[in-house]
């Protein structure tokens, strides 16, 4: 009996013991854990607190960056708009200027026209076949310009007709054609004139398909006993190439 509770008592002291170092165990491990909490969610607060600041920083840079692109973009249109005008301005003054060049060439060539007729020094008097031009029009046709004057006395009038004949390529089937034959202004087989300083003679012609002419050949016919034909021939491509 005695050796029985003896040995029932050791029994219980070793329980005691594995209980007591079972709950130290646990408490030195809850202890652990706590502070592994804790340290971590120090960490983990410190580590928000930094991204929270990066992240104002970052806020604050876009809003900065946001401000300088608006105000590069202003800057840009801004630019465009005034090289836009500078080029519209200096399209417009290269306009004008080959206008006014255009203009004086005009100026200079009716200058010394009217010169020519009024005052002539060295060239030949009375009736004159004075300019020829024949610009081709978008549809295929072309405009012919005759161009009479009078030299030194204008006092009295110069009246007659004057013929044109197109000259045409040598080997082709028509030799010559009259203007009457390529322009429906004209019904007769010499256009009449009568003037004192100069006349214009302008009509619109066709030509038929495959002639292609070499000369135009200018008569002039003045009326009068005592009066002399003036002749002149053009040279076809030198007439529609200016």
């Amino acid at each position: 009996m005695v050796n029985s509770a003896l040995q029932t008592t050791k029994t219980a002291g070793v329980g005691w013991r594995w209980l007591m170092l079972a709950l130290m165990c646990g408490t030195f491990l809850a202890g652990g854990y706590w502070a592994g909490v804790q340290h971590g969610t120090g960490s983990e607060r410190a580590r928000l607190g930094q991204v929270k600041v990066e992240r104002d920083q970052l806020e604050a840079s876009a809003t900065e960056l946001r401000k300088q692109y608006q105000v590069a973009r202003q800057q840009k249109i801004s630019l465009e708009r005034g090289r836009a005008i500078d080029e519209q301005a200096l399209s417009q003054a290269r306009q004008s200027l080959v206008a006014l060049e255009t203009s004086n060439a005009q100026l200079r060539l009716d200058l010394g026209f009217y010169k020519k007729i009024m005052a002539p020094a060295s060239v030949a008097k009375g009736l004159q076949i004075d300019r020829l031009s024949i610009d081709k029009t978008p549809e295929g046709g072309f405009n012919f310009r005759l161009v009479l004057t009078q030299v030194g006395n204008n006092k009295l009038y110069q009246s007659g007709v004057v013929a044109v004949n197109l000259l045409a390529q040598p080997g082709d089937s028509a030799e010559a054609i009259r203007l009457r034959d390529v322009s429906p202004q004209i019904d007769d087989v010499g256009v009449k004139f009568r003037f004192r300083y100069f006349q214009d003679i302008k009509v619109s012609l066709t030509l038929p398909d495959g002639f292609e002419p070499l000369e135009v050949q200018v008569v002039a016919q003045p009326k009068g006993k005592e009066t002399v034909n003036v002749q002149r021939t053009f040279l076809w491509s030198k007439l529609v190439a200016n």
